[in-house]
Formats: structure tokens, sequence, C-alpha cells
């Protein structure tokens, strides 16, 4: 099966500034500079294409075309660029970018997802493809208390006890952001999911997302001892 992977960047990050660019563990060109440098010997898939209608971006990923030959530069047109746009209508514009047959979206913002994550999580998708499955999706498995402002209630609660064991509470799946895989034909309904996804779990460290300030200063340390 022919595979892209895909790494959405927009510019304005309104939480973080310049989160994928800025310095990051004293790495200049910061979290995508990181990204690339995990990609440069991902074996398994056709090409990679990054995304963006930021100029530092653009920057950095042109300087790997040399390094990653399957490597796609592609400027983001300006109404999927924005904190407003839906998500729906970015990843429906995906697989306009790729003739791939299946799509991997990855973000940035996962600095501990690396080559060997990918390439693991495709192999493993090839495998349960034999078994039915269709999409791909990582994160880990949830297991403690959800409480729901509006009514005071466990939401995971399984028993009838106000406060039960963690043990008997419902287990979710949290999802962390780093590995979406599906067909093509799933991105053009505008979903990064299949009927039946398979879900690849990870550790907590793996599973990191920078979303704010504090988790990218909670990655630099982490990325500084690792």
């Amino acid at each position: 099966m022919s595979v892209s992977v895909f790494i959405p960047v927009r510019k304005g990050s309104e939480r973080v500034k310049r989160k994928n660019t800025r310095i990051f563990a004293g790495i200049k060109g910061g979290l995508l500079y990181i990204k690339l440098k995990q990609l440069e010997s991902i074996k398994g898939v056709d090409e990679i294409i990054v995304s963006t209608n930021d100029e530092e971006c653009l920057s950095i990923a042109q300087n790997f075309t040399s390094s990653i030959p399957i490597l796609k530069v592609i400027e983001r047109p300006t109404e999927l660029g924005s904190s407003k746009t839906l998500l729906t209508d970015l990843i429906s514009y995906v697989p306009t970018l790729t003739s791939s047959d299946y799509i991997l979206w990855t973000h940035v913002t996962s600095p501990f997802c690396n080559t060997l994550h990918y390439e693991n999580a495709i192999t493993i998708f090839e495998n349960k493809l034999r078994e039915g499955y269709d999409s791909l999706i990582t994160g880990r498995n949830y297991s403690d208390f959800l409480l729901n402002p509006a009514s005071n209630k466990i939401i995971n609660n399984r028993t009838d006890l106000e406060w039960p064991r963690t043990q008997d509470l419902m287990e979710l799946f949290e999802i962390n952001n780093a590995i979406f895989v599906a067909h093509r034909k799933a991105y053009l309904k505008s979903n990064r999911v299949g009927i039946k996804p398979y879900l690849m779990t990870m550790d907590k460290i793996t599973s990191l997302d920078i979303d704010d300030m504090s988790d990218f200063k909670m990655a630099e340390i982490l990325y500084g001892k690792l």
C-alpha cells in the first residue's frame, strides 16, 4: 500500500507564540526541525507533506528537501490556516495533495513520537488491515475520574456508588494526536478515522502533546534528559 505522511504547521499559534519554530531544548528551528530530522530516515512511506502558511516553516522545511527526497513542501491556502479554520475542512483538503492509498497524519507537537514509532505504526496497521480494521489511532488507556461540572457526577462511573474504585471506572482511550492513519476515502469524507479503527497504545512520555506553555517547558526538560 502507498502511504503519505501529512504534517500540518500553521501560522499564528495563540497559546505558545511561534510554537512550531521557536528554539526548543536549545535546538534552532524547534519542533518542526526535530520532526523533519526524525523523518529523514523513515522507511515504508512514499512521501512526506508539510502543509503550512508560515514563512518560517516554509524556509525550515525547504532546507530538508535534499536530505528527504520524498518531501513536498506545500503552501497552504490562507482560508485553511487560521485559528477559525474548521478541522473538517483541513481534513478534506489533505487528499487533494496526494494520491496515496493511505494518509498518516502527525504533528510536530509530538516530539517524542519518532521514526521507530511511525514505522511500527505502519507495520501494525498493515497487519490489522488483514484483521478487518480500517484505520489506526494512537493514544493511551485512560481510567481516572472524569467529573461533569454541571451535574457533579463522575461520568465514567459504571457503578451505583457516588465514588467507585478507579478499577470500576469505564476504561476510555485518550487520543494523543501523535498518529492517525486512514484511507484517503475517509479523508474525503472529512474524517481521519474509519469505521473500525485500531487503537494503538503509547506510554505517557511518547503521548506528550504540546498544547500550551506548560507543556512546552515540560517537554523541553524531558527532551534534554532523554
